[in-house]
């Protein structure tokens, strides 16, 4: 469900979580792996359900919409070389700093449950967190980040 050219890591020049989650849906869209509507859906679910979640030390955006902007089931991921504000999730003012978005496109709305549940652990694993925003874009960084995300049932 991860393709290396869907991780991109230390990306620098992007101000805002609106700029952040239109470059990773432009990844996808380029890749063919979600529709051309995806990008506006994206950006819309973020404004109306946010999708920031802050974790002790660390702040994560979770930005999904529904499956019918989907060609086939994706896991793309970003950090940040500077942090960005997202709107933290269950709020609609409460701002956090983020360096690392997990943008789900799924195909099959059953399986959304069960990767939020992986994904879940895997956020909560501190040392595997922190490793993963120290990466730079280099390939061994890229495959590191390849064997967490098998070792959490992410691949």
């Amino acid at each position: 469900m991860i393709e290396n050219k869907i991780i991109k890591l230390k990306v620098e020049n992007l101000k805002n979580s609106k700029e952040v989650l239109s470059s990773l849906a432009d990844c996808l869209i380029e890749e063919k792996i979600v529709k051309q509507s995806f990008k506006e859906a994206i950006l819309e679910r973020e404004d109306s359900y946010p999708t920031g979640l802050q974790f002790d030390g660390y702040g994560i955006a979770l930005p999904h919409t529904d499956s019918k902007h989907v060609i086939k089931s994706q896991i793309a991921i970003m950090t940040l070389e500077k942090p960005v504000k997202f709107v933290e999730m269950a709020t609609s003012d409460k701002e956090i700093d983020v360096k690392t978005i997990f943008m789900l496109a799924l195909k099959d709305s059953n399986q959304h449950i069960k990767i939020l549940q992986k994904v879940m652990e895997l956020l909560q694993d501190r040392e595997d967190m922190t490793k993963i925003e120290s990466f730079d874009d280099s390939k061994e960084n890229v495959e590191k980040l390849i064997e967490i995300l098998e070792k959490h049932e992410l691949n």
